[in-house]
């Protein structure tokens, strides 16, 4: 299952609605049709072109309500799960070098500059571990954490649900800045991404907007407007960054939900394209194309210089896809039920499928050396080869 939607009214603090369930705001619609097209597309016999095989598999515990992303440290890979569980593995054979279980239930992760690992706990507390999972401090912040932090010139960053982003200093857990962004009134109740470029970190944002900050000092260096509300309803309107953006070269590429896809110029903030899609996962890039799938289940390939459509596969309608990843001459994207499904990078056809553990991806999958990593609700991580 999708990790649960909730609408969030930021002025008050105030879950609206809740959706159990695999759903989008479309089910937030008391007059939204309920039509069987809507339901998930059956999956059909796949004669595979392409080996894959599962490399190694590690069950690290549920998600719950939460996303946890693996995170890569040298030749390792670090995950962690609600319960509090945080392990660190070897990529190439999962070998668990440690595994520990913090104090607390956990809501984000992980994010880690091979020096700490960092992440979310219950009710806003901000943890640092050092690599051999040692707890170094825990700091109170003012609201729950729903996207991984980031460490960067040594300073471990987050955001809250409440739009602050704030900076520690790894070494003394001193307050280094704080930014407060204003929120729209309502915000989907999801993870938008930060990453580190140089010496800014992207940070991802509601209302469709991606701002750059200087590490060391907050200060703002550009903020777009990735999606642009529509609409006539706050609900109609909202359109809060999918997934976490990503830095290719001089781009930063990122989706919106009721918004758009599109590359911008990472130094000045400028943009390169857009084009209408919206999503709530992130988006994948390499040296020719950008990747989205888009909420009904659509994968889209846009050409990174110029952002025209080179293919479009909609076979997988409505299985509520995962951050796509691009690797080699395919790309690959998760669903619903834990399928990887492995398609063509020039045309989108399919060339493989594997099942994890039934339950949805909806982490940003990583590439760890030549394995795929992708993470589950329900806590596999699993390390797929290509042969």
């Amino acid at each position: 299952m999708r990790m649960t939607r909730k609408l969030v009214g930021v002025g008050m603090m105030a879950v609206l609605t809740g959706l159990t369930g695999c759903s989008t705001l479309s089910s937030l619609n008391p007059f939204a049709s309920k039509s069987k097209a809507n339901l998930p597309a059956p999956l059909v016999e796949l004669k595979g072109t392409m080996a894959v095989r599962t490399a190694w598999k590690l069950d690290i515990g549920k998600a719950k309500d939460y996303v946890f992303s693996p995170a890569l440290a040298g030749n390792t890979v670090i995950v962690a799960a609600n319960d509090g569980a945080i392990a660190r593995v070897e990529a190439a054979t999962g070998k668990v070098l440690w595994r520990i279980k913090a104090d607390i239930k956990l809501t984000a992760g992980v994010g880690t500059d091979g020096n700490v690992i960092v992440v979310g706990g219950e009710k806003g507390m901000l943890l640092c571990f050092d690599m051999d999972g040692k707890l170094l401090w825990k700091m109170q912040l003012s609201s729950e954490i729903l996207s991984s932090p980031v460490v960067a010139e040594g300073l471990v960053v987050a955001r809250t649900i409440d739009n602050r982003i704030v900076a520690y200093d790894v070494a003394t857990a001193d307050k280094k800045w704080t930014v407060q962004r204003v929120a729209p009134p309502l915000t989907l109740r999801v993870a938008p991404g930060l990453v580190v470029a140089g010496k800014d970190v992207i940070v991802a944002q509601p209302a469709g907007k991606v701002a750059s900050l200087i590490v060391a000092n907050g200060a703002p260096r550009w903020e777009i407007e990735v999606g642009v509300a529509r609409g006539a309803t706050e609900l109609e309107r909202v359109t809060d960054i999918g997934g976490t953006p990503v830095i290719f070269e001089s781009d930063v590429c990122a989706v919106s939900y009721q918004g758009r896809a599109g590359c911008f110029d990472v130094t000045t903030g400028s943009a390169k394209w857009t084009k209408d899609l919206s999503s709530e996962v992130g988006v994948s890039v390499d040296q020719r194309f950008v990747f989205a799938a888009d909420d009904k289940g659509a994968l889209t390939a846009f050409n990174r210089e110029g952002g025209a459509s080179a293919w479009k596969n909609d076979k997988l309608s409505y299985r509520r896809l995962s951050t796509p990843l691009s690797y080699g001459r395919f790309v690959a994207v998760g669903d619903y039920q834990g399928y990887i499904h492995f398609l063509s990078r020039e045309d989108g056809s399919f060339l493989a499928r594997m099942a994890t553990d039934g339950s949805a991806v909806t982490s940003t999958p990583l590439i760890a050396g030549s394995n795929l990593i992708f993470q589950t609700q329900n806590g596999t991580v699993t390390a797929i080869a290509v042969e």
